[in-house]
């Protein structure tokens, strides 16, 4: 299963404590029937693959608030696929091609003579370099999203930690070990989430 069809997870904290994790209608529904309204003043819910915070009304009965959380979450979803609705080129009249598609290809001399003498052919050989360049850029895009979503989270609920700053240079820095060292002694619950939003921030290195 790709990591786009996987469903969004989210996690609430009241003040420096974790509180619920699963779907936004779970841990909303969990807070809005097992907290006080001055608790509810204390939540704060977060993304758990953007570990940016999400903005919840409860004002209301239960399902007043999932009401809107349905209708909120409709209108973003009619808006994306409109977007991408007017995104889309014209389709082309007739029978798609499947497999293979040509194209024009331009080298020097030297760079083609290397390419045929490549086991398997210039074909062979340019869609290998194609395939292990895009694994590569995927790899770096999911470190960046980890390391963005780390800060988010770490800006929204330790910034007054301690070596908060130091936390932040060794993340983007990619010091992985200075990382974990740095939010070592930070509260557990927030110190843990830390980590699961940094699990993929830090280049693995291939043995």
């Amino acid at each position: 299963m790709q990591a786009s069809s996987l469903p969004i997870g989210y996690t609430a904290f009241v003040d420096r404590a974790c509180f619920a994790k699963g779907s936004l209608q779970h841990v909303v529904t969990l807070a809005k029937n097992t907290l006080g309204d001055s608790q509810l003043a204390n939540v704060l819910i977060f993304n758990d693959g953007t570990g940016k915070p999400v903005d919840v009304d409860f004002r209301g009965s239960t399902a007043a608030v999932l009401d809107r959380l349905r209708g909120e979450s409709k209108e973003g979803h009619t808006s994306d696929t409109a977007e991408k609705e007017n995104e889309q080129p014209p389709r082309k009249v007739g029978r798609p091609k499947l497999g293979v598609v040509s194209g024009e290809v331009t080298l020097l001399p030297r760079q083609w003579e290397w390419l045929k003498a490549q086991p398997g052919g210039a074909s062979v050989t340019l869609r290998k370099l194609i395939d292990e360049a895009r694994r590569v850029g995927e790899s770096e895009s999911q470190v960046r999203a980890a390391q963005e979503a780390t800060y988010h989270f770490m800006t929204a609920m330790a910034g007054d930690f301690d070596r908060y700053e130091e936390a932040l240079r060794a993340l983007y820095a990619g010091n992985e070990t200075l990382f974990y060292e740095w939010i070592d002694d930070w509260t557990p619950d927030i110190r843990d989430y830390v980590k699961s939003l940094a699990s993929s921030a830090f280049k693995q290195e291939e043995h």
